[in-house]
């Protein structure tokens, strides 16, 4: 008896572990940088108009644009481009 008991602990507890793993990581919510559909007039005039603007939002690790795209399956982030296909970015710090 105590031999099964042991066991469901066991499973019990890598199963506790491997969901633990799949858990997302909170962001930081002071960064402003990162904030959904706060982007300024200039990027949303430079923008092709077959993109969703109101998901768009700052990445601070390449520091371009990005917005959400909805597919059927799953949601993506996609570059924010000019209407020439260009990528929307800030201008790099030296």
């Amino acid at each position: 008896m105590r031999s099964v008991q042991s066991k469901q602990n066991v499973m019990i507890g890598t199963t506790l572990l491997f969901t633990a793993g799949c858990a997302i990581p909170p962001s930081s919510g002071s960064d402003a940088a990162n904030v959904i559909g706060d982007i300024p007039d200039s990027v949303v005039a430079m923008a092709a108009p077959d993109q969703d603007i109101s998901t768009a939002r700052l990445v601070p690790d390449d520091g371009c644009y990005w917005y959400e795209h909805s597919g059927p399956v799953e949601t993506t982030l996609i570059p924010l481009r000019t209407p020439n296909g260009s990528r929307i970015c800030t201008a790099r710090e030296s």
